[in-house]
């Protein structure tokens, strides 16, 4: 009985790409390979992750594709209307990178708030008093307001995490968030969020309606000395507006994970600001986070198998 066909155009985990191997034929080819169109047109499964941009373009040349997976949370560089149009099923990873994200942010937040170096040599007693006075921290969390923008899976793991550290936590989302899964959190306007929080976090998704929401007026309502943290979508950020207000106000921090585009480019008005960090798109990037994300293979199987798969992205879906 012949295998199915499963392209996967970026890198999995070894175990799990092991697995589906064993149970497909499992080909690695980079949406730009040379023989991609080919092997697309037999293909009965896809297995991307971030940079592969599945259209309708793609799909229609695709007629035997039953499935696409993301081995990961977004699916924004999926083209859902059309797949679900075309009856190919749409799977997720959904928590997988939960915890990897909720440490990124909370590592971020350390490194903004609490100066530190590290001893290689001995110092007089001179240099000794004067490096500890000027890594005084002049902030502590449990004297700050945190703000979360998005309060859904990992914005509301945010909110625990700082709950377990005594922060204030503010939160706004265009949900009404049940309270229990609020973790003390207190829901407010986006200009009053802002306002009141010295740490702005954000967890909200790609959708066009989100594209640079995050803009000059909003930079505008927050505090001169906030930190600003995104590890959500590189896209609902306007990098000028960024850029600007960090210049204005050199007391604030901007930590940013994720860009568009990706790499960041040259031209990027983001660059050489002394208080602007950038990161490679690295707060999901643990080794268990990879590995959890990697088995939606899993599915994959079920669904070429004729089961029900575990995480379907569905229509009703956010």
């Amino acid at each position: 009985m012949t295998k199915p066909l499963v392209i996967q155009t970026e890198d999995l985990d070894t175990e799990p790409a092991s697995w589906l191997a064993e149970r497909c034929e499992l080909v690695r080819c980079g949406q730009d390979g040379p023989e991609f169109g080919s092997l697309l047109a037999r293909a009965s499964g896809l297995v991307v992750r971030t940079y592969t941009q599945v259209t309708a373009e793609m799909l229609a040349s695709a007629p035997n594709l039953r499935v696409v997976a993301r081995a990961g949370v977004g699916v924004d560089n999926i083209d859902l209307e059309s797949c679900w149009a075309r009856g190919i099923v749409v799977l997720s990873t959904p928590g997988a990178n939960t915890r990897a994200v909720v440490e990124y942010v909370f590592a971020a937040i350390f490194d903004a708030l609490r100066p530190r170096v590290y001893l290689h040599e001995a110092l007089d007693q001179s240099r000794w008093n004067a490096t500890r006075k000027s890594l005084e921290a002049p902030r502590q969390l449990a004297d700050c307001t945190l703000g979360i923008w998005g309060m859904g899976r990992i914005g509301s793991q945010v909110a625990r995490a700082a709950a377990a550290l005594d922060m204030r936590v503010v939160y706004h989302d265009l949900c009404e968030i049940d309270e229990a899964l609020r973790f003390g959190a207190e829901p407010l306007g986006r200009d009053e969020m802002l306002a009141r929080a010295d740490i702005v976090t954000v967890h909200i998704d790609g959708r066009k309606t989100n594209y640079r929401v995050v803009d000059a007026s909003a930079f505008a309502r927050m505090k001169p000395d906030v930190v600003f943290i995104n590890s959500s979508r590189g896209v609902v950020v306007d990098p000028v507006a960024c850029a600007e207000f960090c210049v204005d106000h050199p007391e604030a921090t901007a930590i940013l994970d994720v860009h568009d585009p990706e790499p960041v480019a040259e031209t990027s008005p983001l660059l050489e600001i002394a208080n602007v960090h950038l990161s490679p798109h690295i707060a999901g990037g643990t080794r268990a986070a990879k590995l959890d994300m990697s088995w939606v293979v899993r599915d994959v199987w079920r669904v070429l198998s004729g089961e029900a798969p575990e995480h379907p992205v569905l229509p009703s879906s956010p």
